[in-house]
């Protein structure tokens, strides 16, 4: 279940970044953001409401409202780094986020076994080879890997913290709201200042509602990968299942080649591979 469940994770949150990734070249990054968390919260609301979710609040929503807080900062910290460095260096260095729960899943005394450990080495190099590592060409800024190291510590950040946000069914809808609700008012308020100091919040032909679809997509697959990967963490080891969550890199290079045409570079191609290589040695671990 864990491995399934996981992988699930990997699967939406690859479509969502690509979702994002696209929306983010004609609407403002900040305003992708909060338009596609705000739908998410809505239909979360709608959901927390039908369940009687409320009834399943306690102190782990904490771990969800800090989940909230952080997941913004770091989205919008990638996004920054992409704008100021090449992708090649970019995407690859933003998977170190995995070390973050992998270090939770350590220090609570999880050790994976001789398989499952090689399966952890291989599917972490195959992931950072997916993202098309660039090796040469110019130097890149050292803001851009400070901001990366940022998004990758709050991407790994938001990954233990929504593991501990609930138990039951009927509260991860409610962590998973309380966290979307945080988002938009971080997001919100980020938009606001944004706005004040002359950055545009709209294209210039205004709200492009035909978007509205592709933004609910991204906000509601993002939801739904925090919670199957609350699911997997809850269920196995944490180790296995940020591993295999974090593998999302590699569907956002096979859309990007089967939606925009654009071409795998060699290395990319033996990234897949090996991710591939490295989830089977999980699984069966």
């Amino acid at each position: 279940m864990t491995a399934l469940f996981a992988l699930a994770t990997s699967l939406l949150w690859g479509l969502a970044d690509f979702g994002g990734g696209v929306l983010t070249r004609r609407i403002p990054a900040l305003s992708v953001v909060v338009v596609s968390q705000g739908i998410a919260a809505v239909v979360l609301g709608a959901i927390v409401v039908a369940t009687g979710g409320w009834s399943e609040a306690g102190p782990r929503l904490w771990f969800a409202f800090a989940a909230g807080l952080v997941g913004p900062v770091a989205l919008l910290s990638f996004y920054k780094a992409l704008a100021l460095g090449p992708m090649g260096v970019v995407s690859p260095l933003a998977t170190l986020s995995v070390a973050v729960p992998v270090g939770v899943g350590l220090f609570l005394g999880e050790r994976p076994g001789l398989t499952q450990a090689a399966g952890i080495a291989v599917a972490v190099t195959g992931v950072v080879l997916a993202g098309g590592p660039q090796l040469r060409g110019a130097g890149v800024q050292r803001q851009a890997i400070l901001l990366t190291l940022v998004a990758a510590l709050g991407f790994g950040t938001v990954f233990a913290l929504i593991a501990e946000a609930s138990t039951t069914v009927t509260g991860l809808f409610l962590a998973l709201f309380v966290q979307r609700l945080t988002n938009v008012t971080v997001g919100g308020a980020a938009l606001y200042t944004a706005t004040r100091r002359g950055a545009p919040a709209l294209p210039a032909g205004g709200f492009p509602w035909a978007s509205l679809p592709a933004l609910a997509f991204v906000g509601l697959a993002d939801v739904a990968a925090n919670g199957t990967y609350s699911v997997a963490a809850q269920h196995g080891p944490i180790t296995v299942a940020a591993v295999l969550a974090s593998l999302y890199p590699v569907v956002t290079a096979l859309a990007a080649r089967g939606f925009l045409s654009e071409r795998l570079r060699a290395v990319q191609a033996a990234g897949a591979g090996l991710a591939l290589v490295g989830t089977l040695l999980l699984a069966t671990g």
